[in-house]
């Protein structure tokens, strides 16, 4: 499989376009074409360690969850261990693919997986992505009436003129007892001050104006973090006990929310893989499930009455490769062996 096509298929398992604007998403490394992958190789973090591990592993490309390159390099020297990266990288033709938050947003990802911690439970998402594209032309829609079908016509005409402007429509409408004429149309921004300025020339028609910022929808199921409500009331003990299983650790941070113990009822729990604190902030929960949250964000959950249980960065997320191999597999017809890293790991451990 060429990398264009693998590239187009990754894309299309999870749209880029879900990915936070801050995020660093997509094809980052790109060997010369023409490049053929065979082996795709998972990993969560992509240290030096493990970029030996995919050399060795013969890897044609590997698809990293966290962007191994975020802020610019300004050069590529074997000064920095993430400069050393792109060094092998290239020396090896290994190409590096990134979705990461892309990741976080699909119905079918990380955050999804860490729900399957908590039990049998419904979930929704915390903060619901929009469509990429508006579900009509244009940002804004006009709509305004006229009486004077003469002079309408002189306002049509002009505003036919205007560039950005589009599915405009005429219908007639009864307006307080009276026969007018309703005119409908979508415009871009640019485009809005252009036929605000036109309608504001005739004063009738201006007071009769409305102007209405279009919405791009909101996508089933996706978005980040994910409220999830458990079919049955669960002790906070037991949903430690569950977790720790579900992320195969010995251990997690706990902090008990004001007024509550481990035998207090978990009906609510909103998570979030990785750093939660942001997403998690100000929703209404008996818990907070994440990887890392800020001391003081804890303590304002804390006197909220809100449990927190913390699992370390990487490891409400590494879980996931493995059912991604799983579904890429299926995804990409078994047209390329995929593996999953043996070497990375998190980088946190209780001495």
């Amino acid at each position: 499989m060429n990398l264009k096509e693998l590239v187009a298929a990754l894309n299309d398992f999870a749209s880029l376009s879900l990915a936070e604007s801050w995020d660093n998403v997509g094809l980052l490394v790109e060997p010369s074409p023409p490049h053929t992958v065979n082996t795709l190789f998972l990993t969560n973090d992509l240290t030096e360690e493990v970029m030996e591990e995919a050399v060795q592993k013969k890897a044609d490309l590997i698809l990293s969850y966290h962007p191994p390159i975020f802020t610019p390099l300004k050069r590529v020297t074997w000064k920095t261990w993430k400069e050393r990266l792109v060094v092998r990288a290239l020396e090896h033709r290994i190409g590096i693919y990134s979705p990461h938050t892309a990741y976080d947003a699909i119905p079918h990802g990380v955050n999804n997986w860490l729900t399957k911690g908590l039990g049998a439970c419904t979930s929704v998402p915390l903060h619901p992505s929009t469509a990429p594209t508006y579900p009509a032309e244009g940002t804004h829609r006009v709509e305004f009436c006229a009486d004077n079908t003469e002079h309408l016509d002189t306002v049509l005409s002009k505003i036919k003129d205007i560039q950005e402007i589009s599915c405009l429509t005429t219908l007639p409408a009864r307006v307080e007892g009276e026969e007018q004429m309703r005119v409908s149309l979508n415009c871009s921004q640019k485009a809005l001050l252009e036929v605000v300025a036109l309608l504001s020339q005739n004063s009738l028609l201006y007071r009769k104006t409305e102007i209405l910022l279009l919405q791009k929808p909101l996508l089933p199921h996706t978005g980040m973090g994910r409220l999830c409500t458990l079919s049955e009331p669960v002790p906070l003990s037991d949903i430690i006990e569950r977790i720790k299983s579900h992320l195969k650790l010995p251990h997690i941070r706990l902090a008990v929310g004001m007024g509550k113990t481990l035998e207090s009822p978990v009906k609510k729990a909103a998570l979030c893989a990785g750093s939660g604190s942001s997403v998690l902030k100000g929703m209404e929960a008996d818990l907070y499930l994440t990887g890392e949250m800020s001391h003081h964000d804890v303590l304002d959950a804390v006197a909220n009455g809100i449990s927190v249980i913390l699992c370390e960065h990487s490891n409400t997320e590494r879980g996931f490769l493995s059912e991604l191999r799983d579904m890429l597999a299926i995804h990409l017809q078994n047209k390329i062996d995929i593996i999953v890293s043996e070497k990375d790991r998190d980088p946190l451990q209780v001495a």
